[in-house]
């Protein structure tokens, strides 16, 4: 009984060993975290990057010793310790470990040269939250914050705060909607009728001889949108208004280049829920402006999503043609064994790589031909010589082809011997057989290396920084002018977007909670591509599955 009773243990832990039993919690273990940690990075994006969009109260903060007067929000709040203060050079009066800093967004930066100030706490009055403070959102310079004082036209003042702040405000918001319907022709104008017009006379004059009177018709056709555009650049001028600043100076600045104004202090949630709304709306649907560090995010996605597309459509008739070739045609030998070794040593390449081989063969060597081929009359000026989003698509179809390889070959592999044998036995060739038989059954196999192939394609950027990708693309490569897809054009690319925003924007604290946005929207958006070809496989699977079973 003593024996036993001391072997027991030893023979439960290797039995529980044979049983696999601490691997299978092992792996559950694994599993739960990384879902934890996938889950805590989102929870950290959505914080971080959606709360960028809620409009924050505007605060009058006042120095103690200076006297100096600041209109600003406060955007952060930070511990430090009093040591690092003094080693700075700080001399701070008082006693404790630690002193609170506060990371204030005043705006203003045509005027003070920054957005953002770090400022100690115990350096601070009291701050005050006046109801009239003004926030301005503009094309230009940032956000201006400071209090209305009028609104004029052709230099008359037609409102005044001194006699009446609410009528002055109402008055601003009816000029100011005035002013976006002149900014939305004129960018209607400048990127429709003229940017048309200047593509068919360039169509022209590649032509040459014989259309010189649509020549001319063109040449008055441009002229009269010219003459349209300056009239709306003048309406656009006549409409200013005048701010006073939290220090007392008086600016008198062209509501056209306002985006937006609100008072914040005196929004209530609904005004702010509404508010969040159009941001958000406006993140995802408009253009970037100051350096991409204000505005939306829409031609990155736009890009993202095309250059997705694009490559799939490219990366899976040949991932699939070599698979089957590899698996069903070739003679199963030592130089079969090669290029399998080479296909799967080429998913190791670092992607950089395949940027420089983009460069060289797609952009410089096919693109350079078909300029020489097709476009001479544009030479020296490359058309297709040049980094583009055909180039960029084609880059990334061969750095994610062996993933479409290795998953389609697995899938065939698993299909029974007996289901070709069946079909070759009741008189079907072996084309029909891979055709209407092999094909469809592998088909849930081709969209698990399509999915693979996007996940990893729509998170690089360092190939397409050589091959098309560009900081900011002022038109995207779809438009109403024949062929309609540009392939030759450069494009922007959400990686790209926060790559630049991130670690290229001269104002990083404004880029920080974009980069976090934008990073939360790159995650969604390939989520959903993943999504749908997770959905179509499943049929697919569904479809076959008897098939296989048998």
């Amino acid at each position: 009984m003593r024996s036993q009773t001391v072997n027991a243990p030893g023979r439960g832990v290797s039995h529980l060993l044979r049983r696999g039993e601490p691997l299978v919690w092992l792996n559950a273990a694994a599993v739960s975290f990384s879902i934890l940690a996938v889950l805590g990075l989102l929870v950290l994006l959505a914080w971080q990057g959606l709360g960028y969009f809620w409009p924050h109260a505007l605060s009058l903060y006042q120095l103690k010793e200076s006297g100096e007067i600041v209109l600003a929000e406060q955007v952060a709040v930070q511990q430090v310790p009093r040591e690092q203060l003094l080693a700075a050079g700080y001399e701070i009066p008082g006693s404790g470990p630690q002193l609170e800093r506060l990371l204030l967004k005043r705006g203003n930066r045509d005027v003070t040269g920054t957005d953002f100030v770090w400022v100690l706490r115990n350096e601070l009055m009291a701050p005050t939250a006046p109801p009239g403070a003004v926030r301005v959102e503009r094309e230009e310079w940032g956000n201006l914050y400071g209090f209305l004082e009028a609104v004029l036209e052709d230099d008359v003042v037609v409102a005044s705060a001194k006699d009446s702040a609410a009528a002055t405000w109402e008055r601003f918001q009816t000029q100011l909607e005035r002013a976006r319907r002149v900014r939305s022709d004129i960018r209607d104008l400048e990127r429709g009728e003229l940017r048309a017009t200047s593509q068919a006379l360039e169509q022209l004059r590649r032509r040459g001889r014989g259309a010189a009177a649509e020549a001319i018709e063109l040449e008055g056709a441009y002229e009269r949108a010219l003459r349209r555009l300056t009239a709306l650049y003048s309406e656009s001028a006549r409409h200013r208004y005048q701010i006073r600043l939290a220090d007392g100076q008086q600016l008198v600045l062209p509501l056209g280049q306002v985006v937006r104004a609100i008072q914040p202090n005196q929004m209530d949630v609904v005004d702010k829920l509404n508010y969040y709304r159009v941001r958000l709306w406006e993140f995802l649907s408009a253009e970037p402006r100051e350096a991409n560090t204000e505005g939306g995010v829409y031609p990155a996605i736009f890009g993202t999503v095309l250059m997705v597309v694009l490559m799939s459509i490219i990366v899976t008739p040949f991932g699939v043609l070599a698979a089957v070739f590899l698996h069903e045609v070739a003679e199963q030998g030592r130089l079969t064994r090669v290029f399998r070794a080479a296909v799967n040593n080429l998913a190791g390449v670092p992607s950089i790589v395949y940027g420089i081989f983009g460069l060289g063969f797609f952009v410089y060597g096919m693109g350079g031909e078909i300029d020489r081929l097709f476009y001479k009359d544009a030479l020296p000026s490359p058309t297709y010589g040049t980094p583009g989003i055909m180039w960029a698509s084609l880059t990334l179809a061969l750095l994610t082809l062996p993933v479409v390889i290795v998953a389609t070959e697995e899938g065939l592999a698993r299909i029974p011997r007996a289901v070709r044998e069946g079909s070759l036995a009741l008189g079907a060739t072996r084309a029909e057989t891979l055709w209407r038989v092999v094909l469809p059954m592998a088909s849930p196999a081709m969209m698990t290396g399509v999915i693979l192939a996007v996940a990893r394609a729509a998170g690089e950027v360092a190939p397409l920084m050589l091959v098309g990708v560009v900081k900011l693309a002022p038109t995207l490569p779809v438009d109403g002018v024949f062929p309609y897809l540009h392939l030759e054009q450069k494009f922007m690319h959400l990686g790209f977007h926060i790559y630049d925003v991130g670690f290229q924007s001269p104002n990083i604290e404004a880029a920080r909670p974009l980069v976090y946005a934008t990073a939360l929207l790159l995650v969604v958006i390939i989520a959903l591509l993943n999504f749908a070809a997770v959905t179509l496989r499943n049929r697919l699977r569904e479809r076959y599955a008897s098939l296989e079973a048998g």
